[in-house]
């Protein structure tokens, strides 16, 4: 996925454009508490959590095409049953942490 440019590796780009929306004073207050507890300001925290949502919003429509034997195969290997190894059997032993 493209990123803005850099001048330099440690120094971004500087910002051009400008989004805004409106908000409730609690979804705010929200906002501005979450970004002082990571130690941003509200609008890198916004930008941070707004770039997130469409990156992973965008990778959910990734389309894959392959052809009908590839596609065989794939859907083989994931129907197929794990082969049992040490990792695994370590794994379904071990309590999960929410019991």
């Amino acid at each position: 996925m493209p990123r803005a440019a850099t001048t330099s590796r440690s120094e971004p780009a500087a910002r051009s454009g400008v989004i805004n929306i409106r908000v409730r004073p609690d979804e705010r207050a929200l906002i501005d508490r979450a970004a002082s507890a990571q130690g941003k300001t509200r609008s890198d925290f916004m930008l941070e959590a707004s770039r997130r949502a469409a990156e992973e919003a965008l990778l959910d429509q990734t389309v894959l095409r392959v052809d009908a034997a590839t596609y065989a195969r794939f859907v083989e290997l994931l129907d197929a049953p794990p082969r049992p190894n040490t990792a695994l059997r370590r794994l379904m032993q071990t309590k999960a942490p929410w019991e």
